[in-house]
């Protein structure tokens, strides 16, 4: 699944094919990209910071959203710290200077945090699903011991699945540039679209059907009980649960849908004809664009906390309003100031 750039076997192409330069050069990335990272880098970093504060500092026990999103911000929190680097990166014009080891980690942290991300929000759907579809059943699957052990099981997960990246080399030399993470070269293997597309059915395709058939029955949950007139609480507390399931499936269609969708349009192609130069170039413009969308979801998942999470919906809120009154009381201290100033200067002249 790291995919980003696909050079084919050199014995597979044509001249033409294999003298061709996929990295294109491109101006307005080396402006649009380090100021979307720092937009990313400053919304990250606050969000799920103070996410994690919150969670954190509460005097109550976790509960199953609670630990979920406790793990998802966790993975968004260390895929932030590499977003430094790449504002370099694409500052000093797609040339990396902190060598291999660190593009390597930068790679690992990046395809962690997408399929950690993926992994957690679909835990989260279900974990919504059995709490309002299922709420006297299965709760034991709900329970804090289970819970834990499922996070840790995703991350083994991930961490099967990005492994063999800490074996290849992410860092190429393309015309006197030092790229990062922009080739990956699977050449030699007739079966890599197969694998890719295997991957991508199990790594995406799976978990948005499981997210938009909770959100369906979720959905014929609440109707269901709004014809039978229930209480005015709980029905808040399923729509409650509802808007976030949603924002899950927004986010996840958003960041997530474009890359995969590519990687799969891409091989499916590879395994009717080889690529053509044009098609090579069109792939690699196409991965920066849908990469930089996947790396958005580190700036929406806060909006799921801010609905998920009622201490954090009150902690921020809090926040605002402090900045408010803070900035009311010296923007009114400042006025005062100048009245005063003016009444002074007014007396004085006055006198004379």
């Amino acid at each position: 699944m790291a995919v980003l750039n696909i050079t084919l076997d050199s014995s597979e192409h044509d001249p033409n094919q294999s003298s061709c330069d996929v990295f294109v050069y491109q101006r307005a990335a080396v402006v649009l990209f380090p100021i979307f990272y720092s937009v990313i880098f400053i919304i990250s970093a606050c969000g799920n910071s103070l996410v994690l504060y919150v969670i954190c500092q509460r005097q109550q026990k976790f509960n199953s959203t609670s630990i979920y999103l406790v793990n998802l911000a966790l993975s968004d929190a260390l895929f932030t710290l590499t977003l430094p680097g790449r504002i370099t990166y694409y500052v000093r014009h797609f040339d990396w200077p902190f060598g291999d080891l660190l593009c390597r980690l930068t790679t690992l942290l990046f395809f962690a945090n997408t399929y950690a991300g993926i992994g957690f929000m679909t835990c989260i759907s279900m974990d919504r699903y059995l709490a309002m579809v299922h709420p006297h059943q299965l709760q034991c699957l709900r329970s804090v011991r289970v819970v834990r052990r499922v996070c840790c099981l995703v991350w083994a997960l991930v961490s099967l699945q990005i492994a063999p990246l800490l074996f290849r080399s992410m860092l190429q030399v393309q015309q006197e540039r030092r790229t990062c993470m922009e080739y990956i070269n699977f050449e030699g293997s007739r079966f890599t679209p197969y694998l890719l597309l295997l991957a991508c059915a199990i790594s995406f395709c799976c978990p948005l059907i499981v997210i938009m058939g909770c959100y369906a029955k979720i959905n014929l949950k609440l109707r269901a009980a709004a014809k039978q007139n229930s209480m005015t609480s709980r029905l808040r507390r399923n729509h409650r649960a509802n808007t976030i399931i949603l924002l899950i499936l927004l986010t996840f269609i958003i960041c997530f849908s474009p890359y995969h969708l590519n990687i799969m349009q891409f091989m499916l192609r590879k395994i009717h004809h080889l690529p053509t130069c044009e098609e090579l170039r069109a792939f690699k413009v196409s991965s920066q664009i849908t990469v930089s969308l996947m790396n958005f979801n580190c700036c929406l998942d806060p909006v799921i906390y801010f609905f998920a999470i009622k201490t954090y919906k009150k902690r921020v809120m809090s926040l605002f309003k402090d900045y408010l009154y803070t900035s009311g009381a010296s923007s009114k201290m400042t006025a005062e100031n100048s009245i005063q100033q003016n009444v002074r200067s007014f007396l004085q002249h006055d006198r004379q």
